[in-house]
């Protein structure tokens, strides 16, 4: 597989404090610039900001229907090493994080076969991370 140049994502936040703990903390996410309104992460190579914004009631969470699971949209991420994402899972396990959709094998034996979970951060922002047993089909059909 080619290199991959990091992407940059800014997402909301309800609790900069709160979220911010979560990154560092809960994921491992090392901190890099920041101020009174926003934090940047080095999340898993890519560049994160968390943006305070207040919360609004009209938020509503969506889904979609994926392998019988009510997956959220949207929702982001990484894929990472096979080896690294059952460690991760291990970790989060242990730090006891209510799971959207535990950890499992999407395609077992088939073309595509990953490994995939889905949490919320302390915002309610949905992450999935994700893992192919061949890196190489992470586009195939």
């Amino acid at each position: 597989m080619s290199s991959i140049t990091p992407f940059h994502v800014a997402i909301p936040v309800h609790n900069l404090s709160e979220c911010r703990t979560f990154y560092r903390e809960t994921l491992g996410c090392k901190e890099g610039r920041n101020s009174d309104h926003w934090v940047d992460f080095n999340f898993f190579g890519h560049q994160l900001v968390i943006h305070h914004k207040a919360q609004d009631e009209t938020d509503s969470a969506a889904h979609n229907d994926v392998d019988g699971k009510a997956v959220p949209v949207p929702h982001y991420g990484v894929v990472l090493p096979w080896d690294t994402f059952q460690s991760f899972s291990a970790d989060l396990r242990s730090k006891n994080i209510e799971f959207i959709i535990e950890p499992y094998i999407r395609f077992e034996g088939e073309v595509g076969e990953q490994a995939t979970m889905f949490f919320k951060d302390p915002s309610g922002n949905a992450l999935e991370f994700k893992a192919f047993k061949d890196m190489e089909q992470l586009f195939a059909k």
